[in-house]
């Protein structure tokens, strides 16, 4: 038995209960097809009109972390895990496994939404459960997952999050927006409505 298979094994077994492999497989399905990352994006881009293009780049990002891990799949072919006496407990689209999309897509879009200003702790929280539900679940081995997180912030990383350099991001301390570095001011130097330093 591979580490793989053994770390799966632990995930499919431990702090099983009827209630809670329902509720988890209801959860886990807010990551299919990046439902929720997209959806996400698409609520960030309404209510922050100012930088509605920024939040419509940012939901790209997950959507390309999508067609990408998609792509993957296709090439590599991994079929997902089967343990003969622990089936999986909820479908899934196709029987392909590496790399998660569930992961991937949670990840790419944490790290794309956490540059907006969006709680980044409540973000990875839930990339981390979706991405761990996957386990529970019993239908990616560990290592898909780790794969798809790795491929989701490394999507994340090469498209400069979203506002690539020179663009304001949001201070987390209320004070206004923070301007990047390419500003001549350095990093973290707080510019003022009329644009001079503060």
């Amino acid at each position: 038995m591979t580490t793989d298979e053994r770390i799966l094994r632990l995930f499919r077994t431990v702090a099983h209960t009827p209630g809670r492999d329902r509720l988890v497989a209801r959860f886990s399905l807010l990551g299919e097809h990046a439902a929720v990352w997209f959806a996400i994006g698409i609520v960030g881009g309404a209510f922050d009109a100012e930088r509605r293009e920024r939040w419509g780049r940012a939901t790209a990002t997950v959507g390309a972390t999508y067609a990408l891990n998609t792509a993957l799949k296709m090439l590599v072919r991994r079929q997902r895990p089967e343990l003969a006496d622990l089936p999986a407990l909820t479908p899934t689209p196709t029987q392909l496994s590496f790399p998660s999309a569930h992961a991937s897509t949670a990840f790419a879009g944490a790290y794309a939404y956490s540059q907006l200003g969006a709680p980044r702790l409540l973000l990875y929280g839930l990339a981390v459960k979706l991405s761990l539900s996957r386990l529970y679940l019993g239908v990616h081995y560990p290592s898909d997952v780790l794969a798809g997180a790795l491929l989701g912030t490394a999507v994340g990383v090469v498209r400069g999050g979203v506002g690539g350099s020179g663009e304001a991001s949001v201070s987390l301390n209320g004070s206004g927006p923070v301007a990047s570095s390419s500003n001549g001011h350095g990093p973290g130097h707080a510019v003022g409505a009329s644009g001079g330093s503060m």
